[in-house]
């Protein structure tokens, strides 16, 4: 059987907290709560978590500036954001300071176990693919590092959100391939369910504008019209 994954929670709403508990212990996993920003920051730099569960309105110290903290550390723990339906300034801001997913309020607890076991299995796949992917790609000027999760682009450093890195990883490694959104959002977000699309042409469109010279006319990620996306075919070469 496996040990259970450890699961830190920081959430201020006690019930909300109570009720996310419980269905994690049910997984299994071991969880900790922590009721406000800067007692979950300090549990989270203290202890090997395999998620954080973020909210962002905290008090001491909301949930942005935790997950920028424990994103300029050196230990990478997978973070899903808990966001309210009016702040989609800070949903994009916390997938850009390094949240892997993120929820809107009111939400599910079907919902929130099935990115919780997405991401999980997300991460159990980056444990056992080192032996079959290559430690590197490079595609032109661009050079994806897997082991170091770092990107360049004519030796200047992209600065990627966790997903699309994830996204971008993907692509690479399978050049050529044309996958539609749906196909996407099952391999790099670990689920698929309808009405998500969005999120992927999101991610395409920001992963564009950091590393295409002329998003308008892409180089690497290639849209095949009324079908999905590919990565340009000729450029990658793997270490």
């Amino acid at each position: 059987m496996r040990t259970p994954r450890r699961v830190l929670v920081i959430e201020d709403n006690k019930e909300i907290a109570e009720l996310v508990r419980l269905h994690l212990v049910d997984l299994p996993c071991h969880v900790d709560v922590a009721g406000d920003g800067l007692e979950g920051l300090a549990l989270a730099q203290a202890g090997a978590y395999d998620l954080v569960i973020l909210d962002l309105m905290l008090p001491g110290m909301n949930g942005l500036d935790v997950c920028k903290r424990l994103r300029a550390g050196e230990l990478y723990t997978p973070i899903l954001m808990i966001t309210s339906k009016s702040s989609e300034f800070d949903r994009v801001l916390g997938l850009e300071l390094g949240a892997d997913d993120y929820l809107t309020k009111p939400f599910s607890i079907i919902e929130l176990m099935a990115r919780v076991k997405a991401i999980f299995r997300r991460v159990d796949a980056m444990e056992t693919a080192p032996a079959k992917r290559p430690k590197k790609i490079v595609a032109g000027e661009l050079a994806i590092d897997f082991d170091r999760r770092h990107v360049t682009l004519a030796g200047a450093t992209i600065e990627l959100t966790a997903k699309e890195f994830d996204l971008l990883a993907f692509f690479a490694s399978n050049p050529g391939r044309v996958f539609k959104r749906d196909q996407l959002l099952d391999k790099v977000w670990g689920y698929s369910h309808s009405g998500y699309e969005h999120t992927v042409n999101a991610h395409i469109n920001r992963l564009r504008s950091k590393i295409e010279k002329d998003s308008a006319n892409p180089r690497y990620i290639l849209t095949v019209w009324s079908v999905g996306y590919r990565f340009a075919e000729g450029l990658a070469a793997s270490e």
